[in-house]
């Protein structure tokens, strides 16, 4: 739910201690890391050499060649000549990078009597698709072998697309779509699986560390090395809450080359993104340090009619520093420290209504206006120690979020004084920490046709809250028995649990591959209430409304996944898997019977589902192909409802949902310099019976769609590109987006809909050796669309018309 529904649910808070929790899971990860330690003995091995040519066969110096899944690297020196010392006995991946190159992958099998000279040919960037590496099944993989639905998005992408949030990605990853009422909480679907409580059913995962809920992710994108969204449920390796899929964002890493960066970008509105940063070696081959800053501000796209003012100006700065130590040749050292501090001048800019919204866009009349102030703490420890047999790895982090505002919240958003939320009881409340601890192993390639990977994970999270809901004068209007009174409710929300998990690919013979996995997912919730009622002319709360009470559950459930794959050539692969997914349950306040208890539980969802996919490269990679259908059914579906004026919001399980749909992604060079893209997505998402209540009876709605789910998903780019010399340094682009988006739903009783709309966003600009100048639009014909609404009827905008014109320069 986003942050108003979580505004108007009654809450209560104290402080916990995580230390006991933490000093035993570092036991458990030096344990664990001495037993891999002296597990690692030693195993032959044998050299490896090779030779990088480009298409005249002309040597390639500089090029990075790595094997993956290991610490085994080389640069190719001034005759393209590479050398990797004592390669244990196995079957790899080798990989070549270069600037100006698409990535080149090829299978070797090292052994024994192993004499021979690699020899891999780089083709310019402009004429070959790359293989791309991804890291979706928690090891280094090519995308084309990848037994499930993955869109890859390469930095190169980001750019192109100016993704600066999450949001952004909405139809660029088909069947996928992304919104949020203008606090920054997005609210994301895949497939038709979504959720609008803060335990999202997509997870996002930032480095390797999950953005835990909607409190503690950051959904700014700066200094993105790329953006692999995993489509449809990834619970066996993934766990609670990714039964639509997983966002999987990895950053760019300090290396041996320095490197430094800035870029800037200014446009109407007021907007303005700075971005800048350096990664250079502080001991060449040892200690590396990365650094990455982000300020952006915008004067906001809506006018307050009440003051006559602009109503969401806003603006956020973060950074994100990397530190990475190489003791030995096999074990990794990495610290990560992530922050982003939120300002935003009227967080939900909100209509009443559908009608009121179009009929005047961009201009609302609160009389309540409140500062919204967010600070976000991410960091962690990652540690890789790679030994003969197996990877071992270990990864500690730490999330925190404090939010509050600085004046009550317009509740009716309206000039009435009538509801309003206040939320700013000091640092002890309203702050969610969450810890984490993942410990991995992973097989290191090698003759066995079975490799695996196996690992635990903890978390233990808090979230205590107070708030209070005011009445005013106006209060009446809104159905309240009362004037001038606030009830203040206050909760203690903690969740611990711990997971084991496996999954292993087994290579039947050269066509056919198997996958199975398996994971164990145990959490236990508790949560404590209070509800006070305190009058104006009261100093203090004079008597309670709900006594403290307190509840608490425990889940447990298996999440097995299996998948074959055929593989008809190298460069192809058709695959068919089941698996299950998962999002964890909870307590609501209060249940919709009157005569049940304060804190009603209500049980996890759990997903069947069903994909067959092909993907592969064709015509010598000149054109990229990945298509699928699923299937999913979603079981015990949480239906969120909030009662008015009470303003509690009630969850509980209602619902049996079945989505079905297919989805496809293209790549292409069309002709010299001219590159094509075309996403399409179409999901089915219909509810076979939902039970919601309204005004004390239950209602019947089975055969109504899911909500945030566009039928259909479209995205077409094309961008051409003229060189302007030989040497590829200097060029003109012009580029052009398409996005079309299906009818979609916002409530349960699908009477708030918005019909298809297109969004077109242009851009052109020139680029010469590491300089850039963009000039771009968003949303150019200027459309008006809904962009998120609540199920009572307010109603948040998409973006209007943007320009303006961005700078790049790397050195």
């Amino acid at each position: 739910m986003p942050e108003l529904k979580k505004l108007l649910q009654i809450n209560f808070a104290n402080k916990f201690n995580i230390l006991f929790l933490s000093m035993r899971i570092k036991v458990v990860l030096i344990f664990t890391f001495l037993q891999v330690v002296f597990f690692s003995f030693s195993q032959v091995g044998n050299n490896v050499s090779g030779k990088i040519i480009d298409e005249k066969s002309a040597p390639v110096s500089k090029v990075s060649i790595r094997i993956l899944n290991t610490n085994y690297k080389a640069i190719s020196d001034e005759n393209g000549i590479f050398f990797i010392n004592a390669v244990a006995l196995g079957e790899y991946i080798i990989v070549a990078e270069a600037i100006g190159f698409s990535t080149l992958n090829e299978k070797i099998r090292v052994t024994k009597e192993w004499n021979q000279t690699i020899l891999m040919k780089l083709a310019k960037n402009i004429s070959q698709l790359e293989d791309v590496v991804v890291t979706a099944q928690k090891q280094e993989e090519v995308l084309k072998n990848v037994p499930l639905g993955v869109s890859v998005l390469s930095a190169k992408n980001i750019s192109d697309y100016r993704l600066w949030n999450n949001k952004d990605l909405t139809a660029i990853v088909p069947t996928l779509y992304v919104s949020n009422p203008g606090d920054g909480r997005d609210i994301t679907s895949i497939r038709g699986i979504t959720s609008t409580s803060y335990d999202p059913a997509i997870t996002t995962y930032i480095d390797g560390v999950s953005q835990f809920t909607l409190d503690s992710y950051i959904p700014q994108l700066f200094d993105v090395e790329r953006i692999e969204v995993l489509r449809g449920p990834q619970g066996t390796l993934y766990g609670r809450n990714s039964m639509g899929g997983v966002i999987n964002i990895i950053t760019k890493q300090p290396t041996n080359k320095q490197e430094a960066f800035a870029e800037m970008s200014f446009g109407n509105y007021g907007l303005t993104r700075i971005n800048a940063g350096f990664r250079i070696p502080i001991i060449p081959k040892k200690l590396y340090v990365g650094f990455a800053g982000l300020y952006e501000g915008s004067d906001g796209f809506f006018t307050n009619k009440f003051n006559n003012s602009k109503f969401d100006t806003r603006s956020s700065i973060g950074s994100n520093f990397y530190l990475k130590y190489l003791p030995t040749n096999k074990l990794t050292v990495a610290m990560n420290v992530k922050q982003m501090a939120n300002r935003n001048m009227g967080a939900f800019p909100l209509a009443g209504n559908a009608k009121a919204a179009f009929t005047n866009p961009y201009v609302l009349n609160q009389n309540a206006v409140a500062k919204m102030i967010d600070n976000i703490l991410n960091s962690s420890i990652s540690i890789n120690y790679s030994a003969k047999h197996v990877n071992l790895s270990s990864q500690t982090a730490y999330q925190t979020n404090y939010r509050y505002y600085d004046a009550p919240i317009d509740g009716d958003f309206s000039p009435l004084d009538g509801v309003s939320i206040i939320k700013n009881y000091g640092k002890e409340w309203n702050k969610v920490s969450v810890l984490t601890q993942e410990l991995k192993l992973t097989s290191i390639p090698s003759l066995s046709p079975l490799n695996w990977i196996a690992g635990v994970y903890l978390f233990y999270q808090e979230s205590p809250n107070k708030q209070a809901t005011h009445f005013g004068k106006d209060a009446a209007i809104f159905g309240s028995p009362s004037t001038n009174y606030k009830i203040i409710n206050t909760t203690t929300e903690k969740n611990k649990g711990i997971a084991f998990y496996t999954q292993f690919n087994y290579t039947i013979n050269k066509k056919l591959k198997l996958m199975g996995g398996l994971r164990y997912d145990y959490q236990h919730t508790y949560n404590q209430v209070l509800g006070e009622y305190q009058p104006d002319a009261s100093p203090v709360p004079i008597y309670q409304t709900r006594s403290d009470t307190s509840a608490q559950l425990d889940y447990h459930t298996l999440l097995p996944k299996i998948s074959l794959s055929f593989y008809p050539s190298n460069n192809q692969q058709l695959y068919i898997s089941y698996s299950r997914g998962y999002h964890t349950g909870g307590f609501s306040d209060l249940s919709l019977n009157p005569t049940q208890p304060p804190l009603y539980p209500y049980q996890p969802e759990l997903s069947d589902n069903y994909e067959i996919g092909l993907k592969g490269n064709l015509l010598k990679n000149q054109l990229m192909t990945n298509l699928t259908l699923f299937y999913s059914r979603i079981t015990d579906v949480q239906v969120p409802t909030l009662v008015l004026p009470d303003a509690i919001t009630i969850t509980k399980n209602a619902g049996l949902l079945n989505s079905i749909g297919f989805e496809v992604e293209l790549s292409a060079f069309l002709l010299k310099g001219l590159e094509a893209f075309y996403s399409f997505g179409y999901t089915h998402a219909i509810y076979e019976t939902l039970k919601l209540s309204s005004n004390g009876t239950a209602k019947e709605l089975s055969g109504k769609r899911q909500i945030y789910t566009p039928e259909t998903t479209s995205m077409l780019s094309l961008e051409y590109s003229l060189y302007l010399n030989n040497l590829k340094s200097a060029k003109l682009f012009v580029r052009s987006d398409w996005k079309y988006l299906g009818n979609t739903f916002f409530d349960l009783k699908n009477s708030i809909q918005q019909t298809s709309y297109h969004l077109l966003n242009p851009s052109m600009g020139m680029k010469i050796k590491q300089y850039e100048c963009r000039i771009w639009a968003n949303n150019l014909t200027d459309t008006r669309y809904i962009s998120y609404a609540y199920d009572f009827g307010a109603v948040h905008l998409g973006n209007p018309q943007i320009y303006g014109v961005s700078l790049k320069a790397s050195f």
